[in-house]
């Protein structure tokens, strides 16, 4: 029977639940089969060992349905499930324009926080089609498939109170291209790393307070970027060149950077970073962590010492959005399939620029502007919002260990 012909036709949505256990779904069609059904559409969920299987099928051929039905009943007990079988006709209804991928990370996920947002997708016009869970650990991440209304003003409105909510949430538009190619740009200090490393090297010049100093005037509005990252390089001068191989040693990753690097190149993306930071460690943390793509400010070393100045372009706000563009540009990925995760307003022109962009641990101006927020210490758990399950993660690992 053809899918036009099915329509309009009277089928069956056949139900069965119960303790899950092997040969269960084969026993099903199996049972079906002798009444020459088709099948027209099958679903079937896992959660925690209890079984939900949904077959829709046509009607059988005229004086059979009654037998099915209780054939169907009699299988049902004989493996201790329930069955239901409802009447109907045709397939599903057709889904509403406007297909999108909703991303719920919680620690925890509380029923309160659930409700509220799938009131909000009903209040934008839009239905919850399917919900999976990505994740059980480190956090709580689920995923909502949603149609009916378009991306823009759904994400707008779940975005919003995401953080009153206590959880962190992406809206993606669904598609082929979330399995195509992508290419991830991070920022360094306080996003791939947990330093800032500005303040590692002034630590070993002696002149911590002095470089605090210039960053909160910076804060304050006071200079540009430019000018604070002259003031502050300025204070290293005379410092002895062997300090890069220690503040090298100094950097500590933040939690999860190698897990998220380590996927993502798997999956075969391209990742990159881009810093207001100096080559001398950017350059470093590429071939450790095996990046495509670096680029950040150079520090001037001349007869062995640090001069207090920088060379070549300066890496500002500006020039992250730039190299943003660069880089999918030289990796052949459409700007609307480029992540951009970052932490800092220095951040904001590339976040705004990219497909994607995550405020990771943002300050709040940077949280509010970004598509999304992630708010907690694991960057690993940006792979949730790109759909990758905690289940794949470990499964790859598995399948690299030696052991």
């Amino acid at each position: 029977m053809s899918a036009s012909q099915t329509s309009d036709a009277p089928t069956l949505l056949v139900k069965i639940f119960g303790k899950d256990r092997p040969g269960l779904t084969a026993g099903l069609f199996d049972t079906l089969a002798a009444y020459s059904v088709d099948v027209v559409d099958i679903e079937q969920v896992v959660t925690r060992g209890r079984m939900v299987l949904c077959a829709l099928v046509t009607v059988p051929p005229s004086g059979l349905e009654g037998d099915l039905r209780a054939t169907v009943h009699s299988w049902a007990e004989s493996v201790k499930m329930q069955a239901e079988i409802i009447s109907g006709i045709g397939d599903n209804r057709p889904r509403g324009l406007g297909r999108s991928l909703v991303t719920v990370l919680g620690h925890p996920l509380t029923a309160e926080s659930t409700a509220a947002i799938a009131a909000r997708i009903a209040a934008t016009g839009g239905n919850i089609d399917r919900i999976f869970r990505l994740a059980k650990y480190p956090v709580t991440a689920v995923e909502f498939a949603v149609s009916g209304v378009e991306t823009e003003p759904l994400r707008t409105a779940l975005v919003t109170d995401a953080a009153a909510l206590g959880v962190d949430i992406a809206v993606v538009a669904a598609g082929l291209h979330r399995r195509a190619q992508r290419l991830v740009v991070m920022d360094v200090d306080s996003t791939l790393i947990q330093d800032e490393v500005i303040e590692l090297f002034a630590a070993h010049a002696g002149c911590e307070a002095e470089v605090a100093e210039v960053t909160a005037a910076a804060m304050r509005g006071e200079l540009d970027f430019e000018q604070s990252l002259h003031a502050r390089v300025a204070l290293l001068k005379g410092l002895d060149a062997s300090v890069v191989d220690k503040v090298r040693a100094e950097i500590r990753l933040t939690p999860g950077a190698r897990t998220l690097i380590r996927t993502l190149k798997r999956l075969g993306f391209q990742v990159g970073v881009v810093s207001g930071g100096f080559t001398q460690v950017t350059d470093d943390l590429k071939e450790r962590l095996g990046l495509d793509f670096a680029q950040a400010n150079t520090l001037e070393i001349v007869d062995g010492r640090l001069t207090g100045k920088v060379v070549g372009d300066i890496v500002d706000r500006a020039g992250k959005a730039r190299l943003l563009r660069r880089f999918a540009a030289e990796a052949g990925v459409p700007l609307a399939q480029t992540v951009a995760i970052g932490d800092g307003a220095n951040d904001l022109d590339m976040l705004n620029a990219a497909g994607l962009g995550v405020a990771f641990n943002a300050k709040p101006v940077v949280r509010q502007a970004a598509h999304t927020a992630v708010n907690f210490p694991f960057l690993d758990t940006v792979l949730y919002l790109l759909g990758v399950t905690r289940e794949e993660v470990e499964a790859a690992d598995t399948q690299d260990d030696p052991h």
